[in-house]
């Protein structure tokens, strides 16, 4: 043998989708321009392969080229189809309610969705005006991220798919059997409390915006300090948060998704 190292094999189809998806990813997580090196050592391929899946991308218009043609970024297809998605799933329609409850309540109001490990904020005060991206954060260390754990759909319950937990603060659960008892209690609450679990100082309340099957479809949080949001104001601002979200579940859902209002108190 003459030490050479054997040739790639050509991936399979799936494979290929899913090394060109995990290129896509790094954006999320690495920064708006990566270069073919930096690619290929987060995914564990050669610089060769990385290349060629980018320049793939590139013709598709899901990658470009930057100021220096050594490093990539995300392309105008990505754009399109987030702003597409974005409209189709009538996220917009939230902006006015969360700017209002923000008024209201002296706080930052966001609202978010799912993708994968992370909760996605789609809307609200969190994403920079000029930005059409959303923002990743934790499941584990978040109270929107609780939320959308703890009433998860069939198939996305799975804690173990989560993999390590991280610790960003001393306060951070990153004990799955403390996640599991910790999203019992948010199910048993009806809401999810991050109080300085993702960053210092900072108080989250979320509640879910459910569907007629009882699963979350998004969730909506207020973020603020221990100050504005104090232990005896918590009662009010679930209050207002709640009231919101069930404004957004008649924006956000279809009638035929909407959970059935509940009948009216019987009087004394």
């Amino acid at each position: 043998m003459d030490g050479s190292a054997a040739p790639e094999q050509r991936p399979s189809g799936a494979q290929a989708v899913h090394r060109a998806l995990g290129v896509l990813a790094c954006f999320r997580d690495d920064g708006p321009e990566l270069s073919a090196s930096h690619l290929a050592r987060r995914l564990h391929l050669s610089v060769s392969t990385t290349h060629r899946l980018a320049r793939t991308l590139v013709s598709a218009g899901f990658l470009e080229q930057g100021p220096r043609s050594s490093r990539y970024r995300l392309g105008p297809a990505v754009t399109e189809l987030g702003r597409l998605s974005y409209y189709q799933r009538g996220l917009h329609l939230a902006d006015r309610e969360l700017e209002v409850l923000a008024e209201r309540t002296s706080t930052t109001a966001d609202l978010a969705i799912r993708n994968g490990r992370h909760a996605v904020i789609v809307a609200g005060g969190s994403v920079p005006a000029d930005s059409s991206a959303g923002l990743a954060r934790p499941l584990h260390s978040t109270a929107l991220g609780k939320v959308l754990l703890a009433w998860a759909r069939p198939g996305e319950d799975d804690l173990e798919a989560l993999g390590p937990l991280q610790a960003h603060t001393g306060r951070t659960i990153v004990d799955l059997g403390e996640l599991r008892a910790e999203l019992e209690r948010v199910r048993a609450a009806g809401h999810a409390l991050n109080d300085g679990e993702s960053a210092a100082g900072v108080r989250t309340l979320a509640v879910p915006i459910l569907d007629a099957s009882g699963q979350v479809h998004s969730a909506l949080a207020l973020r603020a300090t221990p100050s504005v949001i104090t232990d005896e104001r918590i009662p009010w601002f679930l209050a207002m948060a709640r009231g919101a979200a069930a404004g957004l579940e008649v924006l956000l859902l279809p009638p035929e998704q909407r959970r059935p209002p509940e009948p009216p108190a019987a009087s004394g």
